[in-house]
């Protein structure tokens, strides 16, 4: 989700609630502790110079209940950050702890924002020798097959 769907949602919204992947709340007293900016310049295992830049929040919890973060606060945040750092209409990538530090894409339900995880790919499959993954078949299911058990082919 980019920053521009995200302030979208937020304005129809009354309260902010995060679900996390496995249908759990993120507990309503979190907060935004970051939004910010991440530019990231590197080589892929092709030889490919690539760019990517994001817009990160971290969620944080913490026992203080009095503080429950609302829709207009977290925009007046983003826009902050939007002047302070030049924020881009950038895709989110959202940091909540677990275990360890998560990273989590965005996507919303009309109620809740929901996180998605995140998975790891080759960007240069083409370049590394990794081949295309070929469509699984039940031999049961081919159609018009030349070869029966009892045409004696095989």
């Amino acid at each position: 989700m980019r920053l521009s769907e995200f302030k979208d949602h937020l304005s129809g919204l009354r309260e902010i609630a995060f679900e996390l992947p496995k249908g759990q709340l993120v507990p309503e007293h979190f907060h935004v502790t970051e939004v910010g900016k991440i530019s990231k310049n590197f080589i892929d295992c092709g030889g490919t110079l690539r760019e990517e830049e994001k817009i990160s929040f971290q969620l944080w919890e913490e026992n203080d209940y009095n503080h429950r973060l609302h829709p207009e606060k977290l925009v007046k945040i983003i826009d902050l950050a939007k002047d302070k750092l030049a924020l881009p209409d950038a895709e989110i990538e959202v940091e909540y702890q677990g275990e360890s530090i998560n990273k989590f894409e965005l996507d919303f339900d009309g109620k809740n924002f929901l996180l998605v995880n995140t998975q790891t790919t080759c960007l240069a499959k083409e370049k590394c020798g990794i081949p295309e993954q070929k469509p699984k078949v039940k031999l049961s299911e081919l159609q018009n097959s030349c070869c029966t058990p009892e045409s004696g082919c095989c």
